[in-house]
């Protein structure tokens, strides 16, 4: 569980890094819409696939690539865990 906690923080952060957001990470709620709450298009989700493979050493396949994957820290982070197996 804390490991869960630690990495939704460090997706957090690298999320409001990436996107030059106004915010604090802690602001961004785990099950929070990025999309709609903070408008994040294409572009934005791109940049985030490139701080998942620069920061986690993941590599994305093309079937890896789905809007819900990409909607939610949550998401996000049970993507990131069950990439690194």
């Amino acid at each position: 569980m804390a490991t869960d906690c630690a990495l939704k923080s460090q997706l957090k952060s690298m999320i409001v890094e990436r996107l030059f957001l106004d915010i604090e990470p802690t602001t961004i709620a785990d099950d929070a819409d990025l999309m709609k709450v903070y408008g994040l298009d294409s572009v934005n989700l791109f940049e985030i696939v490139v701080g998942l493979e620069e920061e986690f050493g993941l590599s994305l396949e093309d079937t890896d690539f789905c809007l819900e994957t990409f909607a939610t820290v949550e998401n996000i982070a049970a993507f990131v865990a069950a990439k690194r197996g």
